[in-house]
């Protein structure tokens, strides 16, 4: 009699682990396959040899404030990206999900102050250093420290045009003579527009050059926000998000390092509102098609700006990141991390 309970537990013990390795849902793989969110819309039969059209965005990290600036970093195998009021920047990776990596990532003031403080735009340098827009700071900075022993230790790229500071750099771009581009819309400033900080009346698109000069290209824009190289760097274009305006511009880059002849490359102003997103984030891949956050997701367009889909998820997809091997889209949207299988 004493020995019944026990033989009854183990043979219920492995009833249980037969049934478990029966089922079908247990097979490797689909127990930890995330959710997805979204899909992508086909505007234009040549999306199909762009990606596949029956991919969905996965999500891989959720719980975020503001998700910005994601940017794939080959060299160690992660992504990176900012939690802009958290004043955090989060790497991700296939093995640990989801894990904090620099506080502070945009403000390293002392006193407290409210608005969007942390860390924008990031890139990874021509010589594999971490870039910042720094919103509290209100400067463009390099991190000091290695890309795998980070530490919140930055020097400042540029911090002023003409003796006033920035509004809020916001995003970047590193030309290959390693001039860096940047856009200084007013989000990040406490009181927006009104902040009593503010000291520049324009929001321009500025460059950063290796010795220490800044230039102002172009203060067009009431917003401007992403922006990106073609991959023979003759055009840079730029994303203006204003609901009046909800645009992007292409321009010539000169020799010079300049930009000139400024032109309409799409108009999503009508769109405005009756889906989220507004023109954000932007990537050019290596074979000229552009994927630009904007209106309703991320837009995808031919170099001749003839619009070809959209990945939709229904939320405000603020900026996106290649992997190496650009077969991988990484989207930063809301309070959520996607990915994409191209």
């Amino acid at each position: 009699m004493n020995n019944f309970w026990p033989a009854l537990f183990y043979s219920l013990l492995l009833l249980v682990i037969t049934s478990c390795s029966d089922d079908p849902r247990s097979e490797r793989g689909q127990e930890t396959s995330p959710e997805t969110l979204g899909y992508i819309e086909l505007l234009d039969n040549e999306l199909e040899n762009v990606l596949n059209t029956d991919a969905k965005p996965e999500i891989i990290g959720e719980g975020f404030e503001w998700s910005e600036g994601p940017v794939w970093v080959a060299e160690h195998g992660f992504l990176l990206f900012s939690d802009v009021p958290a004043n955090t920047i989060y790497r991700w990776t296939e093995e640990s999900g989801v894990e904090a990596y620099l506080e502070p990532s945009g403000y390293t003031g002392s006193s407290d102050r409210g608005g969007e403080i942390g860390s924008n735009g990031l890139i990874i340098g021509n010589d594999g250093e971490l870039f910042l827009c720094q919103h509290g700071d209100r400067r463009i900075a390099r991190m000091d420290a290695p890309l795998n022993e980070p530490s919140p230790e930055f020097s400042t790229v540029a911090d002023n045009y003409d003796g006033q500071k920035f509004n809020s750099p916001n995003d970047l771009i590193q030309h290959s003579n390693e001039s860096i581009y940047f856009t200084d819309p007013p989000y990040g400033l406490e009181g927006y527009v009104d902040d009593p900080a503010r000291e520049m009346e324009i929001q321009g698109v500025f460059r950063a050059d290796p010795d220490g000069s800044v230039t102002l290209l172009t203060d067009d824009l009431s917003r401007p926000n992403g922006l990106a190289f073609s991959p023979d760097e003759s055009l840079l274009y730029v994303a203006n998000s204003d609901n009046n305006r909800s645009i992007w511009m292409v321009y010539d880059v000169m020799e010079t390092g300049d930009i000139e002849n400024g032109s309409l490359f799409y108009d999503t102003t009508e769109y405005v509102g009756l889906e989220p997103g507004l023109p954000d984030g932007m990537k050019v891949r290596s074979d000229g098609y552009i994927f630009a956050t904007g209106p309703g997701g991320v837009w995808i367009f031919t170099p001749d700006a003839r619009p070809l889909g959209q990945i939709k998820t229904g939320e405000f997809i603020s900026n996106l990141a290649f992997d190496e091997t650009e077969e991988t889209i990484y989207m930063t949207a809301n309070n959520y991390l996607l990915r994409l299988r191209l």
